[in-house]
């Protein structure tokens, strides 16, 4: 097959242009797929419907034998998704890429629908086919650039719950051991204790009995209130950031520098920038792409996004101190 096709082809598989009507048909069919065979994963588990097994399972065999012709198409056309690299990189690339790994976790499991039950709970994993109905939608995208701009910010957070964790359940341990050493037989069941507090589960099967536990148990909730709270409003800021961000961007803009380092252009087929991804501007050019305005529709710049012909981008020079 020459080369046309198979971009042709490739074109098809990839996220639907709304001109583009296989594409979008082929992106219609995957999102149905996923949810027949997370649907029939769900209904398998109800005797009521053990008479309808046989059909369950035909439609198992079906969306998984989509999923593995799909994988094997990508795969196949991986140098176009990866235009800069040589055919093997480009290969290994998608391999290894989020994408990639997805779709290899919810293709193996299906060897392993019976046996033991380490190879069974794998069937669990076919779930993570609706990460890629995530992948269809650029709005999605603004939750993954929320978590990386703000990834230093929910560090420091997680890193003071997990100091709360600690001293919490080695105090209750302290304290709760000599008058209840079945409860609290070693730090683990005072971290047991300390993550069903700090994050309000209070499941009742551990707890305080004694003043000073309870004093400390008092005190763990607050902290652990408060603590919960700082990553929640974190990306809560992150997320009203990124989307007042978008709502400046989708308003028309003229070419050129607007303001500062700030700088809007459009791609050309021949230009440097047609075929580069997000990833390749930033480490290559320190270019950082804000935001791809794609007809008409406007695309949050994750990294993997690659630039195609008469895109507009919004992006900004990164000046290294």
């Amino acid at each position: 097959m020459d080369k046309k096709r198979k971009k042709r082809i490739f074109d098809i598989i990839q996220i639907g242009k709304k001109d583009d009507l296989p594409s979008r048909i082929f992106d219609f069919v995957i999102v149905i797929a996923i949810f027949l065979n997370c649907g029939v994963l769900f209904l398998e588990t109800f005797d009521e419907f053990s008479q309808y097994r046989f059909t369950f399972g035909a439609i198992e065999n079906l969306t998984i034998l989509f999923f593995c012709i799909e994988y094997g198409l990508r795969i196949w056309t991986a140098e176009f998704l990866y235009p800069h690299c040589s055919r093997k990189a480009a290969v290994w690339r998608f391999l290894f890429s989020f994408n990639g790994i997805i779709d290899l976790m919810t293709i193996l499991p299906f060897s392993y629908l019976t046996g033991f039950v380490a190879f069974r709970i794998l069937r669990v994993i076919r779930i993570f086919h609706l990460f890629r109905i995530n992948a269809a939608y650029d709005s999605f995208n603004v939750i993954t650039k929320v978590l990386y701009e703000k990834k230093n910010q929910i560090i420091s957070s997680v890193f003071i719950i997990i100091i709360i964790m600690l001293a919490s359940s080695l105090g209750m341990y302290s304290v709760e051991h000599q008058v209840q050493p079945e409860v609290f037989k070693n730090a683990f069941s005072g971290l047991w204790w300390s993550i069903a507090t700090i994050f309000t589960v209070g499941y009742g099967d551990i707890y305080p009995i004694t003043l000073a536990g309870r004093i400390l148990g008092i005190f763990t909730t607050f902290w652990g209130v408060g603590a919960v709270a700082i990553p929640t409003g974190i990306i809560s800021a992150g997320f009203v950031e990124q989307y007042t961000e978008i709502a400046k961007r989708s308003l028309p803009q003229k070419k050129g520098k607007i303001s500062g380092q700030i700088v809007v252009i459009t791609v050309q087929q021949d230009s440097y920038y047609c075929g580069k991804s997000v990833f390749e501007l930033r480490s290559e050019n320190h270019i950082e792409v804000l935001v791809v305005i794609r007809e008409g529709n406007t695309l949050i710049a994750n990294m993997s996004l690659v630039l195609e012909d008469e895109d507009t981008i919004v992006y900004k020079e990164i000046i290294e101190s």
